[in-house]
C-alpha cells in the first residue's frame, strides 16, 4: 500500500481521533512493504514533531480548510510537507507519491489539490518556512502550555529540553548480568559489526551508534539483552534490590525494570503489578524471554487490600502514571495527546498511589518514586507535599528545597526521567 496514504491514516488517528501513535502505528506498518516500514515510521515521527510548522504553511497555501471526511487528505498535505522540507527524498518523487496517495484513500478528484499545494510550497518555500517558525508553536515545535511550563520550571535550560525533544532517540541496551557483563556483551556486538558506548552511570546500559533490529543483536531471543533507555535502568541503583527481599514493581508494564530487578537479583521474591491487563501480557513475555520468574497481578495500585494479602514488602519500586513529557523525542504524539489541566489529574492519581503503596512497605523499607516527567508538579512538588504529610518517612536523594534526581531530556543521552527514593521508619 501507498507510504504516503498510510502515513496520512496514521496521523489523522493520532491528531483528530486522539489515539497514541505507539497504538496506530505498529498495525499500520503491516500495510506496507517490510522495506517502507522505517519510511512509514520516519514520516509519521516527523510530522508529529514540527505539526504547527507544517499546519502553518498549509493554512497560508489553501483558501479554505478541507473538514469532515476529507481531514485525512489534510493530514496528507502535512505528509507531502515535510517529505519536501525535511527528508532528502526528491521532490519529484515525494510529490508523486503523496499526489498518487489520493487514489489509495479514493478521492482521485483531490489529485489536482494536493499537486497545486506542494507545487505552491516549492515555488515559495523559503517565504513559507520563515513564516512558520514567526511565531511560539512553529518556532518551538510545542503547544503552548507546555512551552510556558517548561520555561517556568526550567528557565535556563527550557530550550535545551525543548530541543532534545526533537530530536531522534538513540537505541540503548541493557545488557542482562546473569548472561554476560555488560563489556562482554559489547565485544559480542562489536564482533558483529555494531558499535556501542559505554554509560556512565547505568553498569548496564550500552548505546548503539546506530539503531538496528532486535533480531541482529546476539543473543536476543535468548535473554542476553533488551532493549530499555539508560534512564529507565537507573530504578535498580535506586531501588538497590538485596537477596531474598519481597519487591513490588507498582504499574510494572512492559516489564522491562521487573525484569531489571530479577538481572539484578534473582533471588528476590518479585510482585509485577499493573491495572492494565492487556499490557501485562508484555511483561509476561519479556519474563518468558528472559527466563524469569515473577509474580504478575492486575489491579489498582489505589486499592491495594483488593489485591494483595500478603507481608508488606522490602522495597516497591513505583513507576508511577505521568505525564510523560521526559519521552516526547521517542513519543512525538505526547505534545498534542496532553491537555494542560491533566497534569493535576495526574498529580492527584499519583498522590493516591503514593500513600496507598507507603501502607504496603514494611518499617525500614525503601519505596522509589519514578516517572518519565520532567514536569515539578508531578515529582519534587509531589515528594515534598507526601513527605509533609508522612511523618514516618524520609528522603535519601536530594534535600528537602529540591528532591529527588530531575533528569532532564538529552542528559547523557537519557530520556526525561525522576528518581525519589524514600525510606520509611
Amino acid at each position: 500500500m501507498n507510504v504516503r496514504a498510510v502515513a496520512a491514516q496514521v496521523i489523522y488517528q493520532v491528531v483528530d481521533q486522539g489515539q497514541s501513535l505507539s497504538a496506530a502505528l505498529p498495525p499500520a506498518q503491516q500495510k506496507v512493504a517490510p522495506r517502507d516500514g522505517a519510511l512509514l515510521q520516519e514520516i509519521c515521527y516527523g510530522v508529529l514533531r514540527w505539526l504547527p510548522r507544517l499546519e502553518s504553511i498549509t493554512q497560508s497555501l489553501m483558501d479554505k480548510p478541507l473538514k469532515g471526511k476529507q481531514r485525512v487528505f489534510h493530514h496528507l498535505i502535512l505528509v507531502g510537507l515535510y517529505q519536501l522540507g525535511y527528508m532528502r527524498i526528491p521532490a519529484h518523487a515525494a510529490v508523486a507519491e503523496t499526489v498518487d496517495a489520493t487514489k489509495v484513500l479514493k478521492k482521485p478528484q483531490l489529485r489536482g489539490l494536493i499537486n497545486a499545494v506542494l507545487r505552491n510550497y516549492q515555488r515559495n518555500q523559503e517565504a513559507l518556512d520563515a513564516a512558520a517558525v514567526s511565531h511560539d508553536a512553529g518556532k518551538y515545535g510545542h503547544p503552548g502550555w507546555l512551552l510556558k511550563l517548561l520555561q517556568q520550571a526550567y528557565p535556563d535550560s527550557w530550550e535545551q529540553v525543548v530541543e532534545a525533544n526533537h530530536e531522534k532517540a538513540p537505541m540503548w541496551l541493557r545488557v542482562n548480568r546473569t548472561h554476560h557483563t555488560r563489556d562482554a556483551y559489547r565485544a559480542l556486538l562489536s564482533e558483529a559489526g555494531i558499535e556501542s558506548d559505554i554509560h556512565p552511570q547505568a553498569a548496564d546500559a550500552l548505546r548503539l551508534a546506530a539503531p538496528c533490529d532486535v533480531t541482529k543483536l546476539p543473543g536476543f531471543a535468548d535473554g542476553w539483552v533488551s532493549v530499555q533507555d539508560a534512564a529507565a535502568q537507573l530504578s535498580v541503583d535506586y531501588l538497590k534490590p538485596q537477596a531474598g527481599e519481597l519487591i513490588l514493581d507498582c504499574c510494572a508494564a512492559p516489564g522491562g525494570k521487573t525484569c531489571h530487578i530479577l538481572e539484578h537479583e534473582p533471588t528476590a521474591q518479585v510482585v509485577a503489578m499493573d491495572v492494565d491487563a492487556t499490557r501485562l501480557t508484555r511483561v509476561e513475555e519479556n519474563l518468558k524471554r528472559l527466563q524469569l520468574n515473577a509474580q504478575v497481578i492486575c489491579g489498582d495500585a489505589r486499592t491495594p487490600a483488593e489485591w494483595w494479602h500478603g507481608k508488606q514488602f522490602d522495597r516497591i519500586l513505583l513507576d508511577a502514571p505521568c505525564s510523560a513529557t521526559g519521552v516526547i523525542r521517542r513519543h512525538p504524539d505526547i505534545k498534542w495527546l496532553r491537555r494542560a489541566d491533566d497534569i493535576a489529574q495526574l498529580v492527584s492519581l499519583q498522590s493516591e498511589i503514593l500513600d496507598a503503596m507507603w501502607a504496603q512497605l514494611k518499617s525500614g523499607g525503601t519505596l522509589v518514586y519514578a516517572t518519565c516527567s520532567v514536569t515539578p508538579q508531578e515529582n519534587a512538588e509531589q515528594v515534598r507535599a507526601f513527605l509533609a504529610r508522612t511523618q514516618d518517612a524520609s528522603l535519601k536523594t536530594g534535600t528537602l528545597e529540591q528532591p529527588g534526581r530531575q533528569i532532564l531530556p538529552g542528559e547523557e543521552n537519557m530520556d526525561g526521567f525522576y528518581y525519589a527514593e524514600l525510606t520509611k521508619a
